[in-house]
């Protein structure tokens, strides 16, 4: 796979790797040829230049979920690395990215001097995948019928629409995702403006009960964002897992916001479905991480994210401490950002908010860490 590096004129010897994020199916697996040029780090990359490292990061074989390719593409580049003289090496991530992170310092132990994951996919992709499907199916059950009902095909196991135009409009595929996106985006977006105009109706009192029974922010990107995600990657999740990695055939979901009669119906009307033994244990080899990791890891999360949920970062948390690792793993909570939501003029929590100066301080963290020896203090920053 291709590869992009940059190697400062004052090389120390040391080198920062980043694992990428998810991209949509449909999108470009490519990257850019200069990791500072165009940092996909929001300043991590960058920082670490700025102190003499070397950078670089790796092209994945596919769009959507690839971590177990991943996790080969950027040991092979970290080899490359070695075969021109590099004496340390650091892994960071984001995102996905994150799962990557903790992917190879889990596997590979002695790979890497240092480690950050930022917003990511730290506890697992059942995890991740059960708010996904949680979320657009309690959406489905609330708004069918009306007016704020996604397009296309309901199933909670597929893609509601597909990323990909029909045959000989591949020329136009960035435009016919865009579309799609808007698509799908424009009945949420339309449902929580109604919600607004009138707090105490009946779109306000649809998105609070959505929300309250998939345990996500009653937020239009914490709704949007994972509801896109699934119709849009549901086939690609499928067809990389080898089946359905959640499934909720014996959940109970509730709600205080609902009566006995209502959550009666609820849970005999919401879609059901059952997930694949063997696709359970594909996602658990690639990656739902262990907590029993050598390489000292800083951790960042959102209280807030719009698509990876903040219960990653205290999941990860808990399987440390029962691992009785709390030495390796030093954890950040980064204020939520708003930001605008495209197509929809409404804004919403950021996945990944973070700045170029936290990004920085991140760097800056890990590396004193890495140097020194001396783990940072909890309730510094």
């Amino acid at each position: 796979r291709e590869f992009g590096v940059a190697v400062p004129a004052t090389w120390n010897g040391g080198v920062v790797l980043f694992a990428n994020g998810y991209s949509t199916p449909g999108t470009p697996v490519g990257m850019p040829p200069d990791p500072i040029a165009g940092d996909h780090s929001g300043g991590f990359l960058t920082a670490a230049y700025r102190d003499g490292f070397a950078v670089g990061e790796s092209a994945y074989d596919k769009w959507g979920i690839g971590v177990k390719s991943a996790v080969a593409n950027t040991m092979r580049l970290r080899g490359w690395f070695g075969k021109v003289g590099a004496k340390r090496f650091y892994i960071s991530g984001g995102s996905m990215g994150g799962n990557i992170t903790l992917a190879l310092i889990e596997k590979y132990p002695d790979a890497f001097s240092g480690a950050m994951a930022a917003c990511g996919v730290t506890a697992g992709w059942e995890e991740e995948i059960a708010h996904l499907v949680d979320l657009r199916a309690a959406y489905n059950y609330f708004t069918r019928g009306t007016d704020y009902a996604l397009p296309g095909d309901p199933d909670t196991t597929r893609n509601g629409v597909s990323p990909i135009p029909p045959a000989g409009l591949g020329f136009a595929r960035p435009l016919w995702l865009y579309w799609q996106m808007r698509r799908m985006a424009a009945p949420i977006a339309a449902l929580f403006k109604a919600a607004r105009a009138d707090p105490h109706g009946r779109e306000a009192k649809m998105v609070a009960r959505i929300a309250s029974v998939a345990d996500a922010d009653a937020d239009p990107a914490s709704f949007a964002f994972p509801i896109l995600t699934a119709m849009l990657g549901m086939d690609d999740m499928r067809e990389s897992f080898g089946g359905l990695v959640y499934g909720n055939r014996d959940k109970h979901y509730a709600s205080p916001l609902l009566d006995a009669a209502e959550t009666e119906a609820l849970n005999r009307d919401i879609q059901r479905n059952d997930a694949d033994p063997a696709a359970v244990a594909f996602a658990r080899q690639w990656y739902r991480p262990t907590g029993r990791f050598h390489t000292p890891l800083v951790g960042v999360h959102n209280p807030h994210d719009g698509l990876v949920f903040a219960d990653q970062a205290t999941m990860l948390r808990k399987r440390v401490i029962a691992a009785g690792n709390q030495a390796r793993l030093f954890q950040l909570w980064a204020p939520s950002q708003q930001k605008d939501i495209p197509t929809t003029g409404l804004t919403g929590w950021a996945h990944c908010g973070f700045t170029p100066r936290q990004a920085g301080m991140l760097w800056t963290t890990l590396n004193r860490w890495v140097e020194t020896g001396q783990r940072p203090a909890d309730g510094r920053y």
